[in-house]
């Protein structure tokens, strides 16, 4: 698979289907808000962002961009903003406000970890409302389309050469986590981008994890791969993809931030929380 012709996926956006199929979204969600005797309907679910939170002022704005997006692609849809920590409002506070009505949690993180097993489902049960919690955002098709774009955006060819080929590799650099899932996660990540590059991508971490993202741009070289540039698996400016960024020897990405085909990730896992049966303890 070469760069210049990605494969394609059933979440391709921009398509002429793609268009039709967001325009009998919104019309469906209006209509399906009153019944035939004209009486209104229960809304749906609030989708609830999750951010982990930063002292990075980027990143604030950088999720409510995403936010934005994500309203403007779901019309009528209540959208709403939470915290783990470090930004307001906090997620106990959103949760707090909602007060009975039902949602769904979306996590803005990108793979598996303790703040996805353990933080935001006690959060959650601690919710007066009914909630479910979503998956996080990866790994998933778009998420590799959005890093994907981000590496061309960034200067990655899209018509690379053979010879340019042998030589090259990206480092696909994650914040990190001890759980082994998240870590299983970001490979899967990497190999989707990789798919999609036609080169060899190799995880590497922020923090918690190994390898860092300088040894594992030495390893590259060591296979020959000289030309390396980093592809920034965060949602958002701050420290860790500042950090990763700058140990890039060719090329670093942009975060993902609000790129479109995050905003359909986001109502993806919101509508496949929905469709996934609750389960109950016995």
């Amino acid at each position: 698979m070469t760069a210049s012709n990605p494969p394609r996926d059933e979440f391709r956006v921009g398509s002429t289907a793609d268009i039709m199929a967001g325009i009998s979204s919104r019309l469906a969600g209006r209509l399906g808000l009153v019944t035939l005797d004209g009486r209104r309907r229960p809304g749906p679910p609030a989708l609830v962002l999750v951010g982990h939170g930063s002292r990075d002022p980027r990143a604030l704005e950088t999720v409510r961009a995403l936010m934005e997006r994500v309203r403007e692609l779901r019309p009528g849809l209540s959208v709403r903003l939470g915290h783990i920590e470090l930004n307001e409002p906090l997620l106990t506070d959103t949760l707090a406000a909602l007060g009975d009505t039902p949602a769904v949690l979306v996590p803005l993180l990108l793979s598996r970890g303790y703040h996805v097993k353990q933080d935001i489902p006690e959060m959650a049960a601690a919710a007066t409302a009914r909630t479910r919690v979503a998956a996080p955002l990866g790994p998933h098709p778009l998420l590799a389309r959005t890093l994907y774009d981000r590496l061309v955006e960034a200067g990655w060819p899209t018509d690379i050469d053979e010879a340019t080929r042998r030589t090259s590799g990206v480092v696909l650099a994650a914040a990190g986590s001890r759980d082994p899932d998240s870590a299983a996660d970001t490979r899967r990540t990497a190999r989707m981008l990789a798919e999609r590059l036609g080169v060899p991508v190799v995880p590497a971490y922020a923090s918690a994890a190994t390898p860092t993202v300088e040894t594992a741009v030495r390893a590259l070289a060591a296979r020959g791969r000289h030309r390396v540039a980093v592809a920034s698996c965060f949602t958002a400016p701050g420290r860790f993809a500042t950090q990763c960024a700058d140990a890039a020897p060719w090329m670093a990405s942009a975060p993902l931030g609000a790129h479109e085909a995050m905003a359909h990730l986001v109502l993806h896992r919101y509508t496949e929380a929905l469709a996934t049966p609750v389960t109950t303890a016995a």
